[in-house]
């Protein structure tokens, strides 16, 4: 039975390792970044920590160092031109490259489209699409050179469905999985690969005020197939996927992972014997 196990192992490996590879991660101290950063380090990457704030950086690369990965924490504000090619440049000088470049910093205010003020427009799109465009240009001049590379963008459920008080929001997550359409075909002659991922309705620190409340948890709950929020550990899987040799032939994708949300939802009242 051990030898069919270490058979498995090694063959799950062979298929899904990240080992050698380098990832440079936005947005990683956030509730679902810190998840798959912590990951990814697990599964033998290299991982560059980008984010702001500098506390909770230096609190995450010392968790994932503890449990032995191999990790290092670049302070990254993606409203700042200039700090997005500084941090590109640092990564590079430490690692020598960029395998994968994983755009997770994004940023919310939900309020109605007659409530949104020009400064909280320019905020969310400037973290959550123009920054995310200029980090990918950035990175992928580099893995241009290199003559592979592989981009993962995080979209949204939001991308293709909405809620009310999320339109600049969701505005940037659809701009987002076209961009990752145009990253496919533009860059594909230069051997890099993009792909989305869409979460759905995920239970963070941030969205538990969402799930607690009165209306809006039973609203969720009944357009849900399986009738409860996602964790962030169950985005874990077709992360690694996207970031793995695993995902070779797949481009321009969005992955939804979503409970069944986008399928229906619960559905109606039915005759069955079940």
């Amino acid at each position: 039975m051990s030898d069919k196990k270490e058979q498995i192992g090694g063959y799950l490996k062979t298929v899904f390792s990240l080992e050698g590879k380098v990832i440079l991660f936005t947005g990683a101290t956030g509730g679902i970044g810190s998840v798959i950063c912590r990951g990814y380090a697990s599964a033998g990457a290299s991982v560059a920590l980008c984010d702001m704030d500098a506390e909770k950086l230096a609190g995450l690369e010392k968790e994932i160092r503890a449990d032995g990965g191999e990790v290092s924490s670049f302070r990254l504000d993606l409203t700042r031109m200039e700090e997005i090619a500084g941090c590109v440049d640092r990564v590079i000088g430490k690692y020598g490259r960029i395998d994968v470049l994983f755009n997770c910093a994004g940023i919310n205010k939900r309020e109605g489209i007659l409530d949104v003020e020009e400064s909280t427009y320019d905020r969310i799109m400037q973290v959550n699409l123009k920054g995310l465009y200029f980090i990918s240009q950035e990175v992928a001049k580099h893995m241009r050179k290199e003559g592979k590379g592989n981009i993962i963008n995080m979209a949204s459920h939001n991308s293709v469905g909405m809620l009310g008080g999320c339109s600049v929001y969701g505005a940037t997550k659809s701009a987002v999985t076209a961009l990752t359409r145009s990253m496919a075909v533009e860059w594909a002659k230069f051997g890099i690969r993009a792909n989305a991922i869409a979460p759905g309705h995920i239970l963070t620190p941030l969205t538990t005020v969402t799930w607690e409340h009165p209306t809006r948890s039973v609203y969720l709950k009944e357009r849900i197939a399986m009738g409860r929020p996602g964790t962030p550990e169950e985005i874990l899987g077709v992360a690694i996927m996207l970031a793995s040799d695993a995902s070779s032939y797949m481009s321009g994708m969005m992955l939804h992972i979503d409970g069944g949300c986008l399928a229906g939802g619960a559905p109606w009242d039915f005759d069955t014997k079940y």
